[in-house]
């Protein structure tokens, strides 16, 4: 299991939102590529990418940013926001990115993102974001028409290289994790599905009792959890974390 340290890009700045909603974003560091660089030199074996504006309808404006984070680490980078359609799944994976998380398209277009899942066999997450027993969208602004169990069952003879399952009312909060949350949700998964997927956990991570609570879960599907504000705001060690992963 992996610690994956967090970049929310938000006007090509590192930003922390609580709950995604967009009037609470709180800068942490206006140079992104140094971030990156720093995330690669602490061991980090793997880089979670959000790109906010891209969420919220802005595509184009943290382009640059993403690019020099690329040029700058070689570790794997998993990236999502505002991926839509075929052409956004295409650039960032030209840009070198390694695995691409959608959302809102594995509920609109699923037909589309089933093909594509053939076309890059293993390297797109599909994102569960869950706010009060629903599946939230396009920012996490809008509930999906299709319920959990749906989701579940439309992606689970496909090529998705697996899940990222986000509590949002825990999402940079800072009150620890939801553990029965994740429990019951990891547990449809692996039900619905019958396979290995990944499993990565975001929202939530507050402290080092955490990681022991999800460890002890002893849950084989978890790739990884997310650190975001919890390192931001110095409660997390990335290195510290990942001896307590391992």
């Amino acid at each position: 299991m992996q610690i994956i340290p967090a970049i929310d890009l938000k006007d090509n700045k590192c930003v922390r939102l609580s709950r995604g909603e967009d009037d609470t974003s709180i800068v942490f560091n206006k140079d992104p590529q140094k971030q990156a660089a720093y995330f690669e030199e602490k061991g980090c074996k793997k880089l979670h990418i959000v790109d906010l504006d891209a969420a919220f309808g802005k595509p184009e404006l943290n382009l640059l940013s993403i690019k020099k984070i690329r040029e700058t680490v070689s570790i794997p980078i998993q990236l999502g926001g505002g991926i839509r359609n075929k052409s956004d799944v295409k650039r960032y994976f030209d840009l070198g990115i390694d695995n691409l998380i959608v959302g809102s398209m594995s509920v609109n277009q699923p037909e589309e993102l089933i093909q594509l899942t053939n076309l890059y066999n293993n390297r797109i997450y599909v994102s569960l974001d869950i706010k009060n027993n629903n599946i939230m969208i396009k920012g996490w602004r809008e509930k999906s028409k299709l319920t959990l169990t749906e989701i579940l069952n439309l992606y689970k003879d496909t090529q998705v290289k697996g899940y990222i399952i986000t509590d949002i009312n825990n999402d940079g909060m800072l009150e620890g994790l939801n553990i029965n949350f994740i429990k019951e949700t990891i547990s449809q998964i692996i039900n619905t599905n019958k396979s290995n997927k990944n499993i990565i956990i975001a929202g939530g991570l507050t402290n080092y009792e955490d990681l022991h609570k999800l460890k002890n879960l002893g849950i084989n599907n978890i790739e990884g959890i997310i650190s975001g504000k919890s390192f931001y705001v110095g409660n997390i060690d990335l290195e510290k974390a990942q001896k307590i992963l391992n």
